[in-house]
């Protein structure tokens, strides 16, 4: 890796992890409905991880795992972990998308959790979001043409 850069080495996201209760329905959701190619099952000591990841990112990943997957994780704060996952209070994904509006109807039509329908932001982008199966926030961003963003960003949300 060349680090005689100006701003040092190049640092590029290539995993992020996500919680999931039930892989099956994460996998439905994540492959069937979202359009995500399976890259990875992998069983170990009965528990499960399944990486996903959009076929225009290779080299970006989701890893879907089991909540607390930590071996030094105590059985008290697996438990918690597992119960602020069924109560949809853990972080999730933001992504891009190049039809907001479509992306939802098809989301919508899959039965998932609604949390927002597609509304213009102030800071340039139309988005939504929902919850994933196992009760992840996952929002979809589409930028807006820069001439309606400069009209936002100008006079706020329109």
């Amino acid at each position: 890796m060349d680090t005689n850069r100006a701003h040092g080495p190049v640092i590029k996201l290539s995993q992020c992890f996500l919680a999931v209760d039930d892989h099956d329905k994460a996998l439905a959701f994540y492959r069937d409905v979202l359009g995500m190619e399976v890259r990875g099952d992998v069983g170990f000591e009965g528990m499960r991880w399944v990486t996903v990841g959009s076929p225009l990112q290779p080299d970006v990943e989701i890893v879907l795992e089991p909540p607390g997957a930590d071996p030094d994780i105590s059985p008290a704060d697996r438990e918690t972990i597992a119960q602020l996952l069924a109560k949809g209070v853990l972080r999730g994904v933001n992504f891009t998308t190049d039809d907001c509006d479509a992306l939802y109807s098809r989301v919508e039509a899959s039965g998932a959790d609604v949390l927002q329908e597609p509304m213009d932001q102030p800071y340039g982008v139309r988005d939504c979001a929902f919850r994933d199966p196992a009760g992840n926030m996952l929002r979809f961003m589409e930028p807006r043409k820069s001439e309606e963003a400069g009209k936002a960003s100008k006079y706020g949300a329109q």
